[in-house]
């Protein structure tokens, strides 16, 4: 992988990352397009470097609001605050026994699976269409909504569905305020990051040569600005009910990868 090639994949991760859009989906057409060559364990590696990026992101746009978290548990009472992050917790549980009990199935499904991405884009695209003219409320995320919306990163795990898409899609569509849905989704997604990028460190599966520093560093910091950019412009766009724009884009994106796919 060269250096133009590690740029255009890291923004790719860091725009698909909070854009409804689907990073993985992106991320598999991206290798598909540019011929992406990597031994497995390297291809590895630099996912799990632009997932890091994005993570860190997130914690830069929403620094605020985790350091109030933090402030909020350390008084060690049944606060708001302790809530966000109880529920936090609880919507971890779905997608943390689905990567424990099916990720060899889950890998199986990514590796250039084209087909699998542009029909699951086209799914993304109807649920971004349906929350977009749902009716914008004050209401928080509850607990019973909170697993639910676990329920939907779950299924996001598959290549080609959007996790900010379905999580914030699936938020709105209980009811939820379109702001408050956006930030839970984001938050959300940072402990399953940093939990996954240590269970990748500690397996062994990881393969480090010091030839790859330049690309993987370009990487980072490629995902990590872009990934400024999309999160703070997503939670903007959410709050505008602008999301049928990004609908319209994965139809036509997951038709051009159905077609690509049957082609080929």
């Amino acid at each position: 992988m060269d250096i133009i090639d590690a740029i255009i994949l890291g923004v790719i991760q860091g725009l698909t990352e909070f854009l409804p859009v689907s990073s993985s989906g992106h991320l598999e057409l991206g290798k598909a397009i540019l011929g992406d060559n990597s031994v497995p364990e390297e291809s590895l590696l630099f996912t799990v470097v632009l997932h890091f990026a994005t993570a860190l992101s997130t914690i830069v746009v929403f620094r605020k609001d985790i350091l109030e978290l933090i402030k909020g548990a350390l008084k060690f009472k049944w606060n708001d605050d302790l809530q966000f992050i109880a529920k936090i917790a609880l919507s971890m549980i779905p997608a943390v026994l689905v990567g424990l009990f099916f990720e060899e199935q889950l890998e199986a499904l990514f590796g250039g699976n084209v087909l699998l991405v542009g029909c699951m884009l086209i799914v993304t695209a109807i649920l971004l269409y349906l929350a977009d003219k749902a009716k914008d409320t004050s209401k928080r995320v509850s607990f019973k909504n909170a697993f639910v919306i676990g329920i939907s990163q779950a299924i996001a795990m598959l290549p080609g569905i959007s996790r900010s898409g379905a999580t914030i899609s699936t938020s709105v569509l209980l009811g939820n305020d379109k702001t408050k849905a956006a930030r839970f989704s984001f938050l959300m997604v940072v402990p399953l990051i940093f939990g996954k990028i240590v269970k990748d460190i500690f397996s062994g599966d990881l393969s480090y040569d010091s030839g790859n520093f330049t690309t993987l560093s370009i990487g980072f910091v490629a995902a990590f600005v872009s990934g400024l950019f999309a999160c703070t412009w997503m939670i903007r766009l959410v709050k505008k009910s602008k999301l049928t724009y990004f609908a319209i884009y994965c139809v036509i994106v997951g038709i051009i990868a159905i077609a690509f796919s049957l082609l080929n």
